[in-house]
């Protein structure tokens, strides 16, 4: 018998992997259609069946990009391959439901502020590191024209081959929202290769993609372990400047 595996848990979803299977089981019929992912016009994992609250996806080929808080062993083709993947999703026509835009500016910035005020009260990080990272973070409540993005576009979500992305897996957030949110997301940690996934060379202003990051390290993951790799990115990157 094929040993199950909890790839990750918490109060709203779940991942399992048994065998060349993985059963993710939401609480949240929306995001079972949203992980059912047929819009995005880049390699998506395959489906094998679907009943609610259970979806079954095949195993993907190939390795992830990288995990959060260790150095990426992956090539600049891979990444650059990464980035040719990210600005075709975000130049595709928009999908049907709203995701990130639609909420508004305001409740965007309660959210904020209310994972800053978690961080403080949990220990998590020191008072004032929260505070400097939540300024730079307010650069990010600013209106955006609305792409195609993944919504949790981690470096653990994208898988290549030979310099190939073969998929980029957890769509359960996608949606309308900031592409830089979704740079922000990919580059966590791994900010010199920021240039290359953005495909303009290296000069770049990283200002534009800092306050993402910043907002990032506060939005959207909720598994512990995750988030504890994240926070240490981001005070990491947070003492560099």
């Amino acid at each position: 018998m094929d040993e199950v595996k909890v790839v990750a848990a918490h109060s709203e979803r779940a991942t399992l992997r048994v065998g060349d299977v993985f059963l993710k089981v939401d609480a949240d019929q929306a995001r079972i259609d949203v992980e059912a992912m047929a819009l995005a016009p880049v390699p998506t994992p395959k489906i094998l069946w679907r009943k609610p609250p259970v979806l079954a996806i095949a195993a993907v080929p190939g390795t992830a990009l990288g995990r959060l808080g260790e150095p990426s062993t992956a090539s600049p083709a891979a990444w650059a391959a990464a980035g040719a993947a990210i600005r075709k999703l975000h130049d595709a026509p928009l999908p049907p439901w709203p995701g990130r835009a639609g909420q508004g500016l305001d409740e965007l910035a309660a959210d904020l502020d209310g994972e800053c005020e978690r961080l403080v009260t949990n220990g998590v990080l020191p008072a004032d590191l929260v505070t400097t990272n939540r300024q730079v973070a307010k650069a990010a409540l600013q209106p955006w024209t609305p792409a195609f993005t993944h919504g949790d576009l981690q470096i653990t979500h994208l898988f290549v081959d030979s310099d190939e992305i073969t998929r980029i897996i957890d769509w359960s957030e996608a949606g309308q929202g900031d592409a830089l949110f979704d740079l922000a997301t990919l580059t966590l940690g791994h900010e010199e290769h920021l240039g290359i996934v953005v495909g303009y060379g290296t000069d770049i202003d990283l200002d534009v993609i800092r306050a993402p990051v910043a907002a990032r390290g506060r939005w959207g993951v909720r598994s512990p372990g995750a988030r504890s790799e994240q926070c240490q990115a981001l005070a990491a990157g947070v003492r560099d400047d």
